[in-house]
């Protein structure tokens, strides 16, 4: 991993990475690398591309929404454990539970924690559908967060239950979202939700700009959701 990126990008965002971090990131890198040869984590490979598009890109909502000292937050389809995990490795002090349906990389999650020697975890194997109905889970969090899993419909449909009235949901969406926040706009009032802002946020040490859809809480999620994921489809 590009450790003078990391820093570099991080400095730009406003966020400080200590050594104790920077080594994290470092450990995290050489083990989604190794795990990537048996399985498919991810198609970024590159040191700088990891420092870059997982890494800085993960760590986005911190620098421009102002999240509560030792919030719980849930990262739903984490894949290799992004977002919620670089969130975590920089907020120490929150709670934070990565759920993801495939078991194998619930695994790899497990052994990043492990490696990285991290209190405050847990790696949970389950389909969102399944888990915002369980009552372990559902209207538990301060905060839920996901990073390209599906079009924002669909996506508030399986993130919204999860978070507590009064808490938020953080979309890490492509640039053009404008549209795909108009047709989900009905969806996000019936689960509960307020479109609360949409925030630009370039990605340092590239061109891209990252659109972060912040979504409130205000009211329960009505009980018939989650649906089923082909009614949800």
């Amino acid at each position: 991993m590009n450790q003078e990126l990391l820093l570099q990008g991080a400095n730009e965002l406003g966020l400080s990475i200590n050594q104790t971090q920077c080594e994290q990131f470092a450990v995290y890198s050489a083990l989604l690398k190794e795990w990537n040869e048996k399985m498919n984590l991810t198609a970024i490979v590159d040191d700088d591309g990891i420092a870059v598009k997982h890494f800085l890109d993960s760590v986005l909502p911190l620098a421009h929404i102002d999240l509560p000292e030792g919030a719980s937050l849930a990262d739903v389809g984490t894949g290799a454990g992004f977002p919620g995990l670089p969130i975590k490795i920089v907020r120490p002090d929150f709670q934070v539970t990565l759920i993801d349906a495939l078991n194998k990389r619930v695994k790899f999650l497990q052994a990043v924690c492990e490696n990285l020697h991290l209190s405050g975890v847990s790696c949970i194997h389950g389909r969102a559908e399944d888990l915002g109905k369980d009552k372990d889970y559902r209207e538990q969090f301060d905060v839920l967060t996901s990073r390209a899993v599906a079009n924002l419909k669909v996506l508030c449909e399986y993130c919204l239950p999860f978070v507590k009235v009064g808490g938020v949901f953080v979309a890490l969406k492509a640039q053009e979202v404008e549209e795909e926040l108009l047709a989900a706009k009905p969806m996000i009032g019936t689960l509960g939700g307020k479109v609360e802002q949409v925030i630009d946020a370039p990605l340092p040490q590239t061109d891209m700009l990252r659109k972060l859809v912040v979504i409130r809480k205000v009211a329960p999620t009505p009980s018939q959701f989650p649906r089923r994921a082909n009614k949800i489809k």
